[in-house]
């Protein structure tokens, strides 16, 4: 059995809500109205393992907590100006961040005066963000997205980057889905367009168990976020919060080399790795890496 074949589970026992577009019959990003209002994995939560879970997941009374997870103030410390470095070195300023959340990275780059859009599959975290982002003096220019219809939702937008960070593209249980999703990258970046993708160091948790620095991505300290059950296909975490309520993600262990595989395959031409954003890593050590993909065939 391949690489690319083990690292696929479709296996689930609950069915997952599908929203479709009355115009086109295609799927389509699950209306605001529509997202229940409680976590529901059915009696057996670890069999769960569909594209379409994340819908049901991010539901509100877990979204208005996120940033406690996240800590905003802690975050920006621990990255720093990373990923507007890497942006302004490479000159990209049209971007589209393709995980917006409760808009962290949207934020960020519009307070250092790049042009972002900012997409979701989760119309509650849209929500979340574009309210985050008026706080922050700004108004975001939301699109409520399915990367699989990325074009789609953009309506044939291009971009100069695209970024996909806080371990999102781990959503996709399917493998079909994660190399759609990648040609749809692909395909709304200009000719000389950048991927900006991010992971969690599943290749250590799922060969030497759960360790975190809790130091990059997820901040907040009044919060707990660790594996309750992890195999080849499923990665359960369990968010622990003060006041002793508990939220879970259900989430696609993905191993870095193939994800590198996989985002080579969609044509990207040049790959680069870094660790805790940083170019040099143990194996075994990062919290998170994030890969930077050129589309351009002269990348340097």
């Amino acid at each position: 059995m391949s690489e690319h074949e083990m690292q696929s589970n479709s296996s689930t026992q609950k069915k997952s809500r599908i929203s479709v577009d009355p115009g086109t019959g295609e799927p389509a990003p699950v209306r605001l109205n529509d997202i229940p209002k409680d976590q529901d994995y059915g009696a057996q939560p670890e069999k769960v393992r569909s594209t379409e879970q994340y819908q049901e997941e991010y539901v509100e009374n877990f979204v208005e907590r996120w940033d406690e997870l996240i800590d905003w103030e802690a975050r920006a410390e621990g990255e720093g100006q990373f990923f507007i470095d890497i942006l302004k070195k490479l000159g990209k300023h049209n971007i589209l961040d393709a995980a917006t959340g409760t808009g962290f990275h949207s934020v960020q780059l519009l307070q250092a005066g790049y042009n972002v859009t900012s997409a979701d599959g989760n119309a509650q975290m849209l929500v979340k963000a574009f309210e985050n982002a008026k706080d922050h003096g700004h108004v975001m220019q939301t699109v409520h997205a399915d990367w699989r219809w990325l074009n789609r939702d953009v309506q044939d937008k291009l971009f100069d980057a695209v970024i996909i960070l806080g371990n999102s593209f781990t959503h996709l249980f399917e493998e079909h889905d994660r190399r759609r999703a990648l040609a749809e990258f692909y395909a709304v970046l200009k000719h000389d367009g950048v991927l900006i993708i991010d992971q969690r160091n599943y290749d250590g948790i799922l060969d030497d168990g759960f360790k975190s620095k809790h130091k990059y991505y997820y901040c907040g300290d009044k919060v707990s976020a660790q594996p309750i059950h992890v195999d080849d296909g499923l990665a359960r975490f369990e968010y622990s919060f003060e006041d002793g309520s508990k939220h879970h993600l259900n989430m696609f262990p993905l191993r870095k080399d193939y994800l590198r595989g996989l985002i080579h395959e969609a044509g990207f031409q040049k790959i680069e790795t870094y660790g805790d954003f940083k170019e040099t890593y143990k194996e075994d050590d990062p919290d998170f890496y994030v890969h930077v993909a050129y589309k351009d065939y002269h990348a340097k």
